[in-house]
């Protein structure tokens, strides 16, 4: 028997307060002058951040208000998300696509009234479902779902059937990858019936192919090419449109640049490496012939027909718009924006990913991903058989977080969630397997429920359209995008952190520093100057005492925030200052990439990265390791290079990039990552020689932005012939603190901030929340010892980096994030630190398998995995469970259940 959802009503709205200074006007006329942060104030204190009652406050400079009732559901001891979404006819109920299985929910009740998971069926064990698509056919009076799901090398279309009550597994189609593909990766599907035969339409985006087959027998009719990463599916006039995520394969090198996707290549911005086309292929669904491919924006993701079919429309995610096409004649006919802010100089960011049409096809609603809600669109004469007038937004609807998929009937809108309320889950509320109580309320992003948002149709000429869109914008606090066009005033003295972009600072070069996984409490949890929990410190001043040090003789951030959940994420939000429909729609599963090191051009936004926003405004940029691999002899171990090092003899490799305008600003002596046996201290002497080197040329030619990518607190878990994790940690700590120590004593120190951030937060515990990591400022001019609670996140530190420089943010994630000036004061003081050397020995090693038994034993044979060779690689929370193990042995590991990871040690 399901259980009864829990069903959160948020019909509420939750004024935003602004500062009384703060005014906002047109770009370019006169406005209220910044004069600290009271005009970015938004009338949230910090306890609102992680609440128990809405509205949340996301990472990322959102707020969660949604309107409607919110159903929850999932078993807590996994990350879950739902992903798409479809009505049931005839049945009051929406069947819900959800990554490991799928959820029947009853409309009129909102309860979870039935649930089919992989992990109930042991032989799907593994399998995820895919990025959307979910369909219901009903034939005799049974109603049979279908939908996509992969693992590994499998592909598979699922099939249940629903009794009304419970839900029967009836089949899998197999499918498997051709060519360079290694996984067929089917998508969106739809299931016609065509005279007495159900025929099978699916797109296999892995395979870049469309397939038609019998639903029956599961013969394949014909199978015809696409374009790069087939997503969606729409079928009108005989024909089928299929969205290219990637655009045309690339054919002729004279078009454009080509870089890197996985599987092949794609047409790419030569600034940016992004996707540079997005287009639709047109199918005979007779025959599989090939008709014509339609440009449209960048990113195509859902697509769908007209009730007519007489247009299709898709939903363009690196655009911002929605295209429309003719689909008799096989042309664009117009291109809707759907940005959230209509300023002549917005920001690219509203991410549009999923879209449904009322019955009479004149209104359109899109989900706009990182805005948190639904663009309500009533459709033109020019774009809908029965438009009346142009088209126009009526308004937008909020939802909760990131939504990525739609169904409406009469009544309601259902929307589901990618990111519900992200990661709040805590260790008090696993479910199954308890052993023993955790004695700590902990916190680890990769635990989280499902929701879905179920909002009554706005009706007729009542004020719920103009509340709603007041209550979008105030969530998505659009007023600070006016405060990021605000034009540099003359006469300005320099400051650390600017008021308006392009005004004067104190600062000539930044450095960047991005390191790998940890959590507040894992590090600096001991320091009781900060809101820590000691309990869940595994790497305290003992292993980290540069970490330690920076943060009493600097600032002590202990409300800073990473804004992923992963790597993955993690490495967009620090270079990018946002994700894309791409990233998200991965969620965990990652079946085309793990994208932590940037070598795909799929993941990337239209506008970049932080590098290239620098490069764009004239600014010298150098970049250590972010973005590069290296590449070098593979029989070099850990304790090889190590020694190396220690004997003063250079590591001989090379870097690789796949992004072109990346290779020329490469430091080619700096190892990239994405391996676990070269060890930080190599990192920081190729930067410090570097250093010596700018000094020793005239004037100040070092570069204005440095990015450094500073790796081994990641790990290795407990493989055997790599250092203990505690030791790798300390190799890492030590690593900044010698980089900082040469920078605060070289000539250039004076005009030069540091910052520092974990990339994400995912191999660890907070006891406040999932999110909570580890972050410095470092300067002449951040000398405040103290704390500073203000509730800062690695979009803020792209921010603040670009308020320095003089360039403008680059999206709408980063045009609304808080410069951080509560870091800085306005007089210097120019503090040299001297770094302190390591307590734990480096080269302290993981023990050999003979000398281990039990859950030692068992945690050292899963590091020596294939998937664990890689920084990032292999199950997170087994990881999580092996570094604590061996710093708190004694301890039970702070949660019922972690993961898939079964073992009794807790």
């Amino acid at each position: 028997m399901i259980s009864k959802s829990r069903i959160l009503f948020a019909l509420f709205v939750v004024p935003v307060v602004l500062s009384a200074c703060h005014t906002t006007t047109a770009p370019g006329n006169k406005t209220a002058a910044i004069t600290d942060e009271s005009s970015y104030h938004i009338g949230y204190d910090d306890s609102t951040l992680y609440s128990k009652s809405l509205p949340y406050v996301m990472p990322y400079n959102r707020i969660i208000n949604p309107a409607g009732t919110t159903v929850y559901f999932g078993d807590t001891k996994y990350e879950n998300h739902s992903l798409d979404c479809k009505l049931i006819p005839g049945r009051d109920a929406l069947v819900v696509e959800d990554r490991y299985g799928i959820a029947i929910i009853n409309t009129k009740t909102k309860d979870v009234i039935a649930r089919w998971s992989y992990y109930d069926e042991k032989r799907f064990t593994g399998l995820a479902s895919t990025y959307s698509g979910i369909q219901v056919v009903q034939r005799y009076g049974k109603t049979n779902i279908l939908w996509s799901a992969a693992s590994g090398s499998k592909s598979y279309v699922m099939m249940v059937n629903w009794d009304g009550e419970h839900i029967f597994f009836k089949k899998q189609i197999a499918f498997a990858p051709e060519g360079n593909s290694p996984l067929a990766l089917p998508n969106e599907l739809k299931v016609i019936e065509e005279g007495d035969t159900d025929y099978l339409y699916v797109v296999l985006n892995g395979n870049n192919q469309f397939v038609k087959l019998s639903l029956a027998d599961e013969k394949v009719k014909w199978k015809t090419p696409t374009g790069v990463a087939p997503y969606g599916l729409a079928i009108a006039n005989g024909k089928a449109f299929i969205s290219n995520w990637g655009g045309a394969i690339p054919t002729d090198a004279t078009k454009g640049e080509t870089s890197g996707v996985p599987y092949g290549k794609a047409y790419s911005d030569q600034k940016t490496g992004a996707t540079a086309q997005g287009t639709v292929s047109v199918i005979n669904t007779s025959t599989g012939a090939f008709i014509t491919e339609i440009p449209v924006g960048l990113h195509p993701n859902a697509i769908v027909a007209s009730p007519d079919s007489k247009f299709v429309y898709v939903a363009n995610a690196n655009s911002d718009n929605v295209y429309v096409i003719d689909a008799v004649k096989l042309v664009t006919v117009d291109s809707i924006s759907v940005k959230l802010d209509i300023s002549e100089k917005s920001f690219i960011g509203d991410s549009p990913g999923a879209l449904s049409l009322s019955p009479k096809g004149t209104m359109l609603y899109v989900a706009n991903g990182l805005d948190n809600a639904i663009a309500v669109i009533k459709l033109g004469a020019n774009v809908a058989t029965n438009g009346k007038d142009q088209t126009v937004i009526k308004g937008f609807i909020p939802t909760e977080a990131y939504p990525g998929g739609i169904a409406i009937d009469l009544n309601n809108i259902y929307v589901t969630n990618l990111e519900g309320e992200g990661a709040r889950v805590n260790s008090n509320r696993m479910t199954d397997g308890a052993k023993s109580t955790p004695k700590v309320d902990a916190f680890n992003s990769h635990h989280m429920e499902a929701t879905v948002s179920i909002i009554p149709l706005p009706q007729g000429l009542n004020n719920d359209m103009f509340n709603y869109t007041e209550r979008v914008k105030k969530a998505n606090l659009l007023f600070r995008t006016q405060l990021s066009r605000q034009l540099p005033r003359s006469n300005v003295a320099p400051r650390p952190v600017p008021e308006r972009i392009g005004e004067p600072s104190v600062f000539k070069h930044v450095i960047y520093i991005i390191k790998e996984n940890r959590t507040y409490d894992q590090v600096l949890g001991d320091m009781p100057e900060g809101n820590g929990k000691k309990e869940l410190c595994i790497y305290g001043d003992e292993v980290t005492p540069n970490q330690h040090q920076l943060a009493r003789d600097f600032v002590l951030m202990d409300n800073y925030y990473a804004s992923g959940k992963s790597s993955a994420e993690g490495h967009q939000w620090t270079d990018a200052a946002m994700v894309t429909d791409y990233v998200e729609r991965n969620v965990r599963s990652w079946f085309r990439s793990y994208p932590h090191v940037q070598n795909d051009a799929l993941v990337y936004s239209k506008q970049g990265f932080i590098w290239n926003n620098a490069l764009d405004h004239g600014k010298t940029v150098r970049i250590y390791g972010e973005t590069a691999t290296p590449k070098f002899d593979k029989n070099l171990t850990w304790t090889k290079i190590y020694q190396q090092w220690k004997d003063g003899k250079p590591l001989e490799f090379t870097n690789s990039t796949t992004i072109s305008r990346v290779r020329p600003i490469l430091a080619p002596g700096y190892p990239g990552y994405d391996t676990h046996v070269i060890n930080d201290q190599v990192r920081a002497d190729a930067f410090i020689k570097e250093l010596k080197e700018y000094e020793a040329k005239p004037g100040d030619q070092w570069p204005q932005l440095m990015v450094l990518a500073l790796p081994a607190d990641h790990t290795g878990g407990l493989k055997p012939g790599l250092p203990t994790p505690r030791a790798m940690v300390a190799d890492n700590d030590l690593a900044l603190g010698r980089i900082v120590e040469a920078v605060s004593h070289s000539r250039f120190y004076n005009s030069t901030v540091i910052f520092v951030t974990e990339d994400d937060s995912q191999d660890g515990w907070d006891h406040v929340s999932a999110y909570r990591t580890i972050g410095n400022v470092i300067s002449p001019y951040s000398r405040l010892q103290r704390k500073v609670p203000t509730n800062y996140n690695q979009t803020c530190v792209v921010r603040t980096i670009e308020q320095i420089l003089g360039i403008p943010p680059m999206n709408v994630i980063d045009a609304t994030a808080l410069p951080m000036f509560s870091c800085f004061n306005n007089k210097p003081d120019y503090f040299a630190y001297k770094y302190i050397e390591n307590k734990i020995a480096l080269d302290e090693m993981n023990r050999v398998l003979s000398s281990l038994k039990g859950a030692e034993l068992y945690y050292a044979k899963q590091s020596m995995l294939p998937a664990y060779d890689h920084i990032d690689g292999g199950n997170d929370d087994l990881l999580n469970r092996m570094l604590w193990l061996v710093a708190k042995p004694k301890t039970p590991y702070p949660a019922k259940l972690a993961g898939n990871d079964k073992d009794d040690d807790d």
